[in-house]
């Protein structure tokens, strides 16, 4: 009996220690997983009452294999969950792997990314938000104790701000993890640091995204991100599903932004849909052209990279952009051949996405 009662309180503790403990919670997660969006606390996005349907067709143009073999075959032996190709706003390929259909919920991971740049230019093109080139302290004054004065909303789109952040996930004390998987993302803001100037280097932590979303929270003042997204995206684009954005913990949490925004294919394609079309959606500007520009086309200012801009990777620039996660999310938009990709993982597999989503654009 004695033994029982020991056993269900270490249950218990350990219970105690996975909800409310960064490094319980790191300890028995471990890594980032295509369930996670199950695991943290998270603000709900409601489906659009008039749903945009993509169009279908029965001789939908695909490939027959992929380095030999064939196309389906090899998408599900690199992990893949779901995988979808439009052309036209036509589905010219649907197919879902692993017991995973088009109503699966799946986490964005850093496609997120991309989706707070979104609504950071929804923010300057509404005046909530002067400018790019505002100091971000004028919106986290807490920072400006830290030497953040000098740090602009443009550096920490462009991964230019030249903070120290360790972008590890198998560091249970590292940035990462105090991010993912802590309680208090405002409390690990306010002890961020820099390791370098800004505007002199280009360097991917996710600690850039975070900060955007302070700001952008800051600005939107009585609103939160996911309501903010729910208005500005969510609503009007007619997503198919409802969704969901996790939080760092359930009163008074703050939208993890560099992840964790969970949700459907075919409702992410339509963000993709959105930046094909340069911020139109059927007639209503919803984001600006002039910002779709600036955020998928190389800038060669002081420290950034041709094949990043403003939360966007950019595969060839000039040519094709995409939102990317780290098990192999993606959102691919080629403007020119009117294509958008969208592959959805358990993980990245052995497969060369970049490689072949420009490969399948050719074809197209």
């Amino acid at each position: 009996m004695f033994r029982k009662i020991g056993m269900g309180f270490l249950i218990i503790v350990a219970l105690v220690l996975v909800t409310s403990c960064q490094l319980g919670r790191f300890v028995f997660y471990n890594f980032a997983d295509i369930k996670d969006h199950k695991k943290f606390p998270s603000r709900t996005l409601n489906a659009g009452n008039e749903p945009y349907l993509f169009h279908r067709t029965d001789s939908g143009k695909f490939p027959k294999e992929l380095n030999g073999i064939p196309f389906d075959k090899y998408l599900e032996a690199n992990k893949t969950v779901a995988f979808l190709i439009i052309k036209n706003d036509t589905i010219q390929y649907e197919k879902y792997f692993k017991g995973y259909d088009n109503e699966s919920i799946v986490p964005s991971f850093s496609m997120a990314k991309s989706v707070t740049s979104i609504l950071i230019g929804s923010a300057i093109d509404e005046g909530l938000i002067k400018s790019v080139d505002d100091p971000i302290t004028n919106y986290i004054p807490e920072l400006a104790k830290n030497g953040f004065n000098k740090v602009t909303i443009k550096h920490l789109l462009q991964m230019t701000s030249g903070i120290k952040f360790n972008e590890s996930y198998v560091n249970p004390f590292g940035d990462a993890a105090s991010f993912y998987y802590g309680l208090n993302l405002r409390k690990e803001i306010s002890k961020m640091t820099l390791k370098r100037d800004p505007g002199t280097q280009f360097e991917y932590v996710s600690g850039n995204t975070q900060l955007l979303g302070l700001v952008l929270e800051r600005a939107l003042k009585n609103k939160t991100v996911t309501s903010y997204l729910q208005e500005k995206l969510w609503t009007p684009l007619g997503m198919e599903y409802d969704a969901s954005w996790s939080i760092d913990r359930k009163k008074n949490g703050l939208e993890k932004t560099f992840c964790c925004l969970n949700a459907r294919a075919r409702d992410f394609a339509k963000i993709g849909r959105l930046y094909l079309n340069n911020g139109n959606w059927n007639g209503r500007q919803i984001v600006s052209k002039a910002w779709v520009e600036a955020s998928t086309i190389a800038e060669k200012s002081v420290g950034s990279v041709r094949y990043y801009q403003y939360q966007w990777w950019l595969p060839k620039s000039g040519e094709d952009f995409m939102a990317q996660g780290i098990l192999g999310q993606y959102i691919y938009v080629n403007p020119t051949k009117k294509l958008i990709i969208v592959r959805l993982g358990k993980k990245n597999g052995k497969a060369d996405w970049w490689t072949i989503f420009t490969s399948l654009a050719k074809a197209y």
